[in-house]
């Protein structure tokens, strides 16, 4: 017979990973604004197939999207002790934004950036982002795809670690 100590000690309590996607200024405005660069896909669309895919991870994903860099910073510092990891697209923030970037460094969440274009192939202001050499990884220019891409790397990352 089983005894219960032995049971408890053989079950393994399983935690889901929680991720957060933040979206920074006018990417509420993506399957309207300059369609041939961002895509027809709304941003309502992109997250519904994106939760469909964290299902399938098994990871619990989240959102948030401001198009103030305050309320940005302050969903980071929110984040710290509740969320693994975070995907961010920082819109414009990217190449201004060094406040984002300390606050990223204050939580030492792991985060990947992400973008819907290819920021290198577009206007040179674009080309610096003050987030991708502290991130995890960088996926530009598959659109839409891009976000995917980004949710399998970082839950690939964190189930290694």
């Amino acid at each position: 017979m089983v005894g219960v100590d032995t049971i408890i000690k053989d079950f393994q309590f399983e935690r889901y990973m929680n991720l957060l996607l933040i979206n920074g200024p006018n990417l509420n405005l993506v399957g309207k604004r300059e369609p041939s660069i961002y895509g027809s896909q709304t941003l309502d669309d992109i997250q519904d197939e994106l939760l469909n895919l964290a299902n399938e991870l098994d990871v619990r994903l989240q959102f948030f999207q401001s198009n103030s860099e305050s309320e940005m910073i302050n969903c980071i510092h929110k984040s710290d002790g509740s969320i693994d990891g975070i995907l961010i697209n920082a819109g414009a923030y990217t190449h201004t934004s060094i406040a984002l970037r300390d606050a990223l460094l204050g939580v030492a969440i792991p985060f990947v950036e992400v973008h819907l274009s290819n920021i290198y192939s577009r206007e040179k202001f674009r080309h610096k982002s003050f987030l991708s050499d502290k991130a995890l990884g960088l996926v530009s220019g598959f659109g839409p795809i891009s976000y995917q891409l980004a949710l399998q790397g970082i839950v690939s990352y964190l189930k290694r670690v």
